[in-house]
């Protein structure tokens, strides 16, 4: 089923070839030149220095600056401050094996998401991937430990060069082949599928509209209608409008924060809208349901994973939990009942106030309440400023969360509790 909006406006065009096809050249900053750090002094100056604290690291630099080249003590350095950003995303153990640069930490995939798509790749059938805008190899890598042969390319020298290092470095470079190219004059002829990663950053920050990506969207769907199957990733807030018929859009969150979209090609399932929570996963697919009715507030209130938002699943969730919306423009539902959803967190509410700081103060007060938690939609209120505004020193052992919303229209906020983690997102079985 399309879901209203979705045109396949991209097979019919004419594909151009913009300038910027083949992906802008990083500007990694201070960290650029790697090959002094593949060298057995380099490799042997990041084991020293490995772990420093900021607050060390000057000492530690005059200590070895005794020894060795000062340009490269201090590369070292910052390579080690950026394996302690990466272990977030790629675990410590591979993150103090790997080779960054401050863009490769901030746009690879979070290594979670990277192996829960490699693992939709082999379930495809997929063997082999051209890995095009590959970075510093992130999803080459997960590609690979799922046993896909993969052709890693990006036309920034340095970018492939950490590639090329990181496949090295986990012992993968059998199955990873790195290649410096512009991605638009790579034949993919010969691998099953095609996964497309544009830069989505630019000189100026994050990059809002698919057509100013590094190649552009319409390029990268291009590629991947000539592929037997593809997945391209995304923004997560690319409009639904934007996405082409013959796509299947997927929605993902890590630990309830929203990660990425991805657009596969070849799945069978063109037009099909998904959300995949992670850790699991569980994934909702999306029937097509109009929108949940609006209804007063029940004894529940269930705040939606963010991949369901975006993937405009709320009414499913709604349907799951035999609910409805607080408000027509909110994305939040409720209910009467208490039901298991591993797609919301559920919350018990006790109370329901039209938006006013000294009431809620005097409320909190009387309860005993001295830990709380603000959420909001549909509001204006900095969350930090209304805590700091109602709550005291030593009011309370007792803690609660209020949501800043609209209830029917009106400013409101709805006092509560969660429900319990074997009801909530994450913890159904």
């Amino acid at each position: 089923m399309r879901p209203p909006g979705r045109r396949s406006a991209f097979s019919r065009r004419p594909v151009e070839p913009p300038d910027r096809r083949g992906g802008r050249l990083a500007d990694n900053g201070g960290v650029n030149v790697l090959a002094p750090l593949l060298t057995a002094e380099g490799r042997a100056l990041l084991d020293a220095v490995r772990g420093t604290a900021p607050a060390d690291e000057l000492a530690v630099a005059t200590r070895l600056r005794r020894e060795h080249p000062a340009d490269l003590v201090s590369a070292a350095l910052g390579q080690a401050r950026l394996r302690q950003r990466a272990a977030v995303k790629f675990g410590a153990e591979d993150a103090d094996r790997m080779f960054f640069t401050p863009n490769g930490v901030e746009q690879s995939t979070r290594a979670s998401v990277a192996g829960y798509r490699a693992g939709r790749m082999r379930a495809l059938g997929v063997t082999s991937v051209a890995d095009l805008c590959c970075g510093i190899g992130g999803d080459a890598i997960a590609l690979a430990r799922a046993g896909i042969r993969v052709l890693a390319v990006d036309r920034d020298p340095v970018t492939a060069q950490a590639a090329r290092a990181n496949a090295e470095a986990l012992g993968l470079s059998e199955l990873i082949e790195v290649r410096e190219a512009d991605v638009t004059e790579v034949d993919t002829g010969g691998y099953d599928a095609v996964f497309v990663d544009p830069a989505r950053r630019g000189g100026r920050g994050r990059v809002f509209d698919p057509e100013g990506y590094s190649p552009p969207l319409s390029w990268a769907v291009g590629a991947a209608l000539a592929a037997p199957r593809a997945a391209l990733k995304i923004a997560p807030g690319v409009p639904h409008e934007a996405i082409p018929a013959e796509a299947e859009a997927e929605w993902i969150s890590d630990g309830g924060d929203v990660k990425e979209a991805v657009l596969w090609f070849g799945t069978g399932d063109p037009g099909a809208v998904r959300a995949t929570l992670l850790p699991g996963p569980r994934t909702l697919l999306g029937s097509g349901l109009p929108d949940p009715r609006v209804r007063p507030v029940g004894r529940y209130l269930y705040e939606p994973d963010g991949a369901v938002v975006r993937a405009h699943l709320v009414a499913d969730v709604a349907r799951e939990v035999d609910g409805g919306l607080i408000d027509e423009t909110i994305a939040y539902v409720t209910a009467d009942a208490l039901r298991p959803t591993p797609y919301a967190t559920a919350y018990e509410i006790t109370d329901q106030l039209p938006f006013n700081v000294k009431k809620l103060k005097a409320l909190l007060r009387e309860r005993g309440v001295g830990i709380l938690t603000v959420k909001k939609r549909g509001s204006a209120v900095e969350p930090e400023e209304l805590r700091k505004k109602v709550l005291t020193k030593g009011q309370g052992p007792h803690s609660a969360t209020v949501f800043l919303t609209r209830v029917a229209g009106a400013p409101t906020m709805l006092v509560g509790a969660p429900a319990g983690p074997d009801v909530t997102a994450g913890g159904a079985s």
